[in-house]
């Protein structure tokens, strides 16, 4: 392997509350106590060889979430799926984006998270409707009200929900995102035990006790903004974010996984990012992209994905195996 960097294992300073696991058996509890209630339908377009679906879920609190379904048009026995959310700011978006994984062969629940779509329809929030800015300080003076536990808890029912659907093998479905999507990769794998593979580019929501200092640029900088605006409120702030925080995540995904990042990532930098893949649990690779930002390596992580996916939930795949040769990987067993 031409160009190998030795990844140096990074300990975390984040800590995890004692309740954590308490905290989120509770949650998940009651989140799926309401019927999944998935409803699919298909989505006209003039696609060929991909059908493309529109569906809905319970999610937490009651709330309907939508997903877009893309599977590859006639494909025999239960597929392999993936489910995927995007960055911070955005939901599952057109119809027709992001046609990857779908053409690869896999079924592909593209998902919004709550207040970050373009749906018609959105009860998070009192008022209602998509917003942009304030997701990642939204109630944070209470893990209980905290916005990304309602994600976190969303997005373990989309795997429930991909799951579920005919066509598809539930024993290999995995998640896959980057920045804010690769956050919630990362919380799926530590909150669904059975999860068969994590592929995290990038994550935001980790190392989120050193969050602020460590990036000036948004999303952190609005914890910077929420700190100097509530000079009393930080350390309350600070708790509600262990529960949160994707190392502590981590710390209880074995779900084989790959993860990337760009060493001059401004957004969620490095510092942030190693802590969450020394402290994971499960077989895992990383790789890093030492002149690159957030985009971390772009089309490359996404060939890199593609490989790793195949390697692993192919039937009969040895997940002991490693991803094809790719730039600077440093691998784990």
């Amino acid at each position: 392997m031409r160009g190998d960097l030795t990844f140096v294992d990074t300990p975390t300073t984040q800590t995890e509350p004692a309740d954590f696991d308490a905290f989120w058996a509770e949650t998940l509890t009651e989140t799926r106590r309401r019927p999944l209630d998935v409803t699919i339908k298909p989505r006209e377009t003039r696609l060929t060889v991909i059908d493309v679906f529109d569906v809905a879920f319970t999610g937490f609190g009651g709330t309907r979430i939508r997903a877009w379904l893309r599977m590859p048009r006639g494909a025999s026995g239960p597929l392999p799926g993936f489910v995927q959310f995007f960055g911070y700011g955005n939901g599952r978006g057109h119809a027709l984006r992001d046609l990857r994984w779908a053409a690869a062969g896999y079924a592909h629940l593209v998902v919004d998270a709550r207040g970050q779509g373009h749906g018609d329809t959105d009860d998070d929030h009192p008022d209602g409707g998509p917003s942009a800015g304030g997701f990642l300080t939204r109630g944070l003076r209470s893990p209980y009200e905290y916005y990304y536990r309602r994600v976190y808890a969303d997005a373990v029912r989309a795997v429930d929900a991909l799951r579920s659907l005919e066509g598809v093998d539930a024993s290999r479905v995995g998640t896959v995102g980057a920045s804010q999507g690769g956050g919630i990769s990362l919380a799926i794998a530590g909150l669904v035990p059975d999860l068969a593979v994590a592929i995290v580019q990038a994550p935001f929501l980790c190392e989120l006790n050193r969050a602020a200092d460590l990036s000036t640029e948004i999303p952190y900088a609005l914890l910077t903004q929420y700190f100097a605006d509530r000079r009393f409120d930080t350390a309350t702030a600070l708790e509600t974010l262990r529960y949160f925080d994707g190392v502590n995540h981590a710390k209880r995904a074995t779900a084989p996984a790959l993860l990337s990042t760009g060493l001059r990532d401004g957004i969620t930098p490095p510092a942030s990012v190693f802590p969450a893949f020394t402290a994971y649990a499960g077989s895992k690779q990383i790789v890093l992209w030492p002149y690159n930002g957030h985009e971390a390596g772009g089309d490359l992580d996404e060939e890199n994905a593609l490989d790793f996916a195949a390697t692993h939930l192919a039937p009969g795949a040895d997940p002991a195996v490693g991803v094809g040769r790719r730039p600077r990987r440093s691998e784990e067993p």
